[in-house]
């Protein structure tokens, strides 16, 4: 690493921080090669002057990003990167010391990537999750290796139960929890589960499409039970053929409407009354920055047919493949036969559930879940500003103060997909919120373009001059 008296002088930022950067700037122009060992953290940290911490610090940070890794036994060593990485560098302009963002999923790099639905893994309790992985696999791998409960791990189970309820309000044992790695999975289980319930699932407009197309898959007809961004009409209900309906009531997809009490009373007078099931879709229900998370519709009324589903991908990360749903107590034997029929296994890992439940008895989980949530709250404020700032004069910001991205309404000549190409062309990733309207002429009944900017995985940093980028290369599509 080069000498901190190259670099910026500690007293600007974190210390951490800065032996962070002049790490990673070594990488990318050069000066450190891949499988170059660096130093132990102890000799670092002596030959810096600095106390160990920022130096660890500073490497669980590299190594979360790609830039190091580290081997058992052998210390820290430089991973290899792709070489776009060190030409972008050198090429953009007026970002000489920016770091091109990877999608490892479709393998292409963006300068700013507002992915709608992406992780910011900075503050991802690492140490403690390696910490209790390892003590996991040493103290209980031999009976992990083996098949375990189909329904998960009942320890996680059971933390889980005690955390729904102090978080969102649900009521439940752990025998009404089932987990699974695949949301689809799990929504696959409960579409046969329901199957001789209702020919017809009902769903909001817009909605997240993954229940209707998994129920649809199935066989179901999906019906919609509302107007667009306007709440249940449970006249519609009563007069479709559907006695199953998917709704969001905490943080409906993508506008963030929050379902307010009297509708969700009606709603659960109708599941009474006409002995209908309601799915409730309740990932990250903890992710809101405006007071404290709206309580889960289940709690209203444990012994109502509400199916609470949930999972771990936003909170804590993708990669953990945990997800779980909260059966009614009138699903619970019909599940317990749908089990012994199929002869399925717990598709979730057991090492990752015990660890999880580790994580969670300690109370690491709790305190990650309100490190994220403060994160994740200045970042919506800093991107809500930043575009406001750029677009205040062709549109409009929408902030549903939840969830991971904003809408911005815009006053443009071009299509949405044509705006989205010009975007990506100049290395910046948006997406469009119509898509996921059943009527996808709904946005453009306002004459407005409607846009999903994401904030959770975009380094806090370059959000406002990603935005300022944007509008640079919407400028020729915008009706000023």
């Amino acid at each position: 690493m080069r000498n901190s008296t190259d670099s910026t002088p500690f007293s600007k930022s974190p210390v951490y921080m800065t032996v962070y950067e002049a790490i990673k700037q070594d990488i990318v122009e050069g000066r450190l090669h891949a499988n170059d060992r660096l130093p132990s953290i102890r000799e670092q940290a002596r030959q810096l002057c600095i106390s160990t911490t920022p130096v660890e610090a500073a490497y669980q940070q590299l190594i979360a990003e790609g830039f190091i890794e580290s081997r058992p036994r052998q210390g820290f060593y430089v991973a290899a990167l792709p070489d776009s990485y060190g030409r972008f560098a050198m090429s953009a302009p007026h970002t000489a010391s920016r770091i091109p963002e990877k999608d490892y999923s479709t393998g292409e790099t963006y300068a700013y990537d507002f992915h709608l639905a992406k992780n910011d893994f900075a503050g991802f309790p690492i140490s403690h999750w390696k910490r209790l992985l390892m003590q996991t696999l040493r103290e209980e791998y031999e009976e992990l290796l083996f098949y375990g409960d189909p329904q998960g791990e009942a320890g996680l189970r059971e933390e889980l139960a005690a955390y729904l309820f102090r978080i969102r309000g649900v009521v439940c044992r752990k025998e009404q929890i089932v987990i699974g790695a695949e949301q689809h999975l799990l929504l696959h289980y409960l579409a046969i589960l329901l199957k001789g319930i209702s020919p017809a699932v009902a769903v909001e407009d817009p909605c997240y499409p993954l229940i209707a197309r998994t129920f649809q898959a199935e066989g179901f007809a999906v019906l919609t039970a509302t107007e667009a961004d306007k709440g249940i009409d449970i006249s519609r209900l009563l007069q479709a053929s559907a006695r199953i309906v998917a709704v969001a009531p905490s943080h409906q997809f993508p506008g963030g409407r929050v379902m307010p009490i009297n509708e969700r009373m009606e709603l659960l007078k109708w599941a009474k009354e006409q002995e209908g099931y309601i799915i409730e879709d309740d990932y990250g229900g903890e992710l809101r920055y405006i007071g404290q998370p709206v309580p889960a519709l289940q709690g209203l009324a444990p012994d109502a047919n509400v199916i609470y589903v949930g999972g771990f991908s936003q909170i804590l990360a993708p990669d953990m493949c945990i997800h779980y749903m909260v059966l009614p107590e009138s699903l619970l034997a019909p599940y317990l036969q749908l089990r012994r029929r199929l002869l399925f296994e717990q598709s979730s890992s057991r090492v990752y559930q015990r660890t999880l439940e580790k994580l969670m008895k300690q109370g690491y989980f709790e305190r990650h879940v309100r490190k994220m949530r403060s994160l994740y709250r200045k970042k919506n404020q800093e991107l809500a500003e930043a575009l406001q700032n750029q677009f205040h004069d062709c549109g409009e910001v929408l902030n549903p103060h939840a969830g991971f991205h904003l809408i911005l309404a815009l006053d443009a000549k071009a299509s949405e997909q044509e705006m989205i190409q010009a975007a990506k062309s100049g290395g910046i990733r948006v997406a469009s919120a119509s898509a996921f309207y059943s009527d996808q002429a709904a946005c453009e009944r306002e004459k407005r373009k409607w846009f999903l900017i994401g904030f959770g995985g975009i380094a806090g940093q370059h959000i406002e001059e990603g935005a300022a980028q944007l509008r640079q290369l919407w400028e020729p599509y915008l009706q000023v």
